[in-house]
């Protein structure tokens, strides 16, 4: 297979605007050496120095937000509305972390330490160092900075491997951490293929990895770190459920099905994929989504009209569009959508498929793009069961108003993320991550700061 080429292609409309080359082994070398040395001095540094930078970093990706946000659009096909929200986003993130980092990682005493017949005793979170992110392209600054905020807060440095077709934004975070004052070391971008990745995560120096991604690259990263004994933090696919109970406000409940299911032209882990809804409602609910998908505005992502613009790939455009071909030669009805959009880039029309079977190929894998499923079932433990009948367990929602109903979810879903009555959302305050074939670990919140720290066990006599 030939690699692919780290470049920028406008999958809007196809065009190679620009490419880069790779760095070098010994450039490679050189960025771990430096980030080595840099996390020595990094890790004594006060929680009050490294918030004052990344408040830094912040304030001048407020200042970017509409050239970032052009940029991320270019490269990669999200509305630039959406854009500009990420970016937006990952500020709050950084914010949130310069405030609550300190008291995230504060000691842990033991009380009383008599217990343990010691004067003092208690738990601390030290830093691992270098830590390698592999980055996906569809939030190419959320992925990223979700990790880089706790990690550098906590006295980490970052290397970061980002998908080859956002180039750009991946060196636009380096340079935005260089500019808010980081030393030369802290977050580094290394411009390499897949190939090069097992050998940097073989370094010695490289102490942990972090990947957002597909099957495949969790299961050969996790492999790796396994055999180096290195911690990871892996994030992998998802085929969320949504499920529809009687109760549900219906109409609600279709219009935020429609963004759960579209957002970032579909190209989302934790977007809803499948929609599980009760006989009862199943006729309305499919009528009110039907009819709010069919009206999505599909064209130009730079245009503020468009709600939903190119898939980021054209290899994802055929991927979808055969999933879908399954499904309809073998027997699936499709109530809106379900063709490549004709002329340029790589545009797929929003699409509801019902009457779902297991023998077709989406019921059981991820569809990466604005392609909703349609499921009915009888009851709520049939929708349970549906909804944990996949190897991802990532997100989940259910639309119920009986208390009853939103316990049995909550206890039940077989997933990291269970929302009751809206869509599944990262948010910096709560913990972020999924089951079975999803990953393990968590971003985002205490949990995630403190994934990527030792935990040392202090006893004064």
């Amino acid at each position: 297979m030939t690699p692919m080429p780290i470049a920028t292609q406008n999958p809007a409309t196809g065009e190679i605007l620009e490419t880069f080359d790779a760095h070098t082994p010994e450039q490679v070398q050189a960025a771990i050496a430096t980030a080595h040395a840099t996390f020595q001095e990094w890790r004594l540094t006060s929680f009050a120095h490294r918030a004052a930078l990344l408040r830094r970093a912040a304030d001048l990706l407020d200042e970017d937000n509409e050239s970032i946000a052009r940029l991320m659009t270019l490269e990669m096909g999200k509305t630039l509305k959406s854009a500009r929200a990420e970016a937006a986003k990952c500020a709050k993130g950084m914010r949130w972390y310069a405030e609550h980092a300190e008291a995230l990682l504060a000691d842990e005493p033991v009380d009383p330490p008599a217990a343990v017949g010691a004067s003092r005793a208690f738990a601390r979170y030290a830093p691992l160092g270098v830590v390698l992110a592999v980055m996906p392209w569809n939030f190419p600054l959320w992925q990223v900075v979700r990790f880089a905020a706790p990690a550098l807060m906590a006295g980490n440095v970052g290397l970061l491997k980002h998908a080859s077709n956002v180039p750009q934004c991946a060196l636009y975070l380096e340079d935005l951490f260089r500019r808010a004052g980081f030393p030369a070391g802290c977050f580094t971008t290394l411009l390499i293929g897949a190939r090069e990745v097992e050998g940097v995560l073989r370094d010695p120096r490289v102490r942990a990895a972090t990947l957002t991604g597909s099957e495949p690259a969790g299961q050969s990263v996790g492999a790796i770190c396994g055999d180096e004994i290195k911690k990871t933090v892996l994030e992998l696919g998802g085929s969320d459920p949504f499920v529809v109970m009687p109760s549900a406000d219906l109409e609600r409940a279709a219009e935020v099905a429609v963004t759960a299911r579209c957002q970032n032209n579909g190209q989302s882990c934790i977007a809803a994929k499948r929609f599980i809804v009760h006989d009862a409602v199943y006729d309305a609910f499919a009528e009110a989504f039907t009819r709010r998908m069919a009206a999505l505005v599909v064209g130009d992502p730079m245009d503020e009209a468009t709600d939903v613009g190119p898939l980021a790939t054209e290899g994802g455009l055929r991927d979808v569009d055969a999933l879908v071909d399954d499904a309809r030669a073998k027997g699936a009805s499709i109530l809106c959508g379900g063709r490549p959009v004709d002329g340029p880039g790589w545009f797929f029309e929003p699409t509801v498929v019902a009457d779902m079977t297991p023998d077709m190929a989406m019921y059981a894998e991820e569809v990466f793009g604005p392609v909703a499923g349609l499921y009915r079932v009888a009851d709520i433990d049939e929708a349970i069961t549906l909804a944990n009948g996949t190897t991802f367990g990532l997100g989940s929602n259910a639309w119920t108003t009986d208390p009853d109903e939103q316990d049995r979810f909550v206890r039940d879903l077989d997933a990291g993320v269970v929302t009751i009555n809206g869509m599944t959302i990262s948010y910096p305050e709560l913990p972020f991550g999924g089951t079975k074939r999803s990953g393990y670990g968590r971003e985002l919140s205490a949990h995630g700061i403190r994934e990527f720290c030792q935990i040392k066990a202090v006893w004064v006599g």
